[in-house]
């Protein structure tokens, strides 16, 4: 479906999930904002509800924003010309005790990266370990604390749990993006998600400049396969590895420290 049927992606009409399975070659910024996979994205923004970025603009007022504006900003979209504004960034406390950055981005904002998500989604979803349960569809931390139970019951008494440290905030941009390539060949989707990737973060009323990194949240995922071959169960940067003894427990995490570093 054309992007030009879509008049206002926060129209009246009943709403539903769709994920096709686009070809990476085929017109893929018109998937991106059909009208079906728009609606779709503001239904999922709408119900994770969060605070307003740095334009003030919430969840509740951005119906009316948009309503006049939407025409403007689909053309500068599908032209190229489109600027995101720069996320929000908060400090949040930890369990653990600190703080963790937390970037917000605008209504409209999170409303167009999450209709990329959809349409990138179904490409590489498939290429993601099997272990991996983190922001996934169809999987859940349920899951998670299944499999763990699984190897529980196959006699892995030792886990090794490991978080890995300010990975969203050391993410690579240039390695994110040859990544993105491999599997995505429309170019002017690739400038829209490389454009947010370098959008900046507002500090205390301060613009600052994104060389690395990305918002926790955002639309980086790790690709990549547990090492080692042990049982493993992961959600974003959070592994869990399995051990069945104290011997494997330190060759384990050995290897792992080895292959992360």
């Amino acid at each position: 479906m054309s992007s030009h049927d879509m008049k206002n992606p926060t129209g009246g009409v009943n709403m539903r999930h769709v994920i096709e399975s686009p070809a990476p070659n085929g017109n893929l910024l018109e998937r991106v904002f059909s009208r079906e996979n728009l609606r779709s994205a503001w239904k999922q923004v709408k119900a994770n509800k969060g605070a307003p970025g740095v334009d003030g603009i919430s969840i509740r007022e951005f119906p009316a924003f948009i309503r006049d504006r939407w025409e403007d900003t689909r053309e500068s979209l599908m032209e190229g010309t489109y600027d995101p504004l720069p996320v929000l960034r908060v400090e949040i406390p930890k369990p653990s005790g600190g703080t963790r950055p937390l970037g917000i981005p605008t209504v409209q904002d999170r409303l167009i990266q999450q209709a990329i998500a959809q349409t990138l989604t179904p490409i590489f979803d498939p290429y993601f370990s099997e272990f991996s349960y983190g922001f996934r569809p169809g999987r859940s931390a349920h899951d998670a604390v299944m499999k763990v139970c699984e190897y529980i019951r196959q006699g892995y008494s030792i886990a090794v749990d490991m978080d890995l440290s300010k990975f969203f905030d050391s993410v690579n941009h240039d390695v994110l993006m040859h990544r993105v390539t491999r599997k995505v060949r429309d170019k002017r989707v690739l400038r829209l998600i490389g454009k947010y990737l370098r959008a900046g973060v507002e500090v205390k009323g301060r613009l600052q400049s994104t060389r690395k990194g990305v918002p926790q949240g955002g639309l980086c995922k790790a690709l990549h396969n547990p090492p080692c071959g042990v049982p493993t169960s992961r959600g974003a940067s959070s592994p869990s590895l399995f051990c069945n003894g104290a011997f494997n427990q330190r060759s384990t995490y050995s290897n792992t420290q080895r292959i992360l570093q």
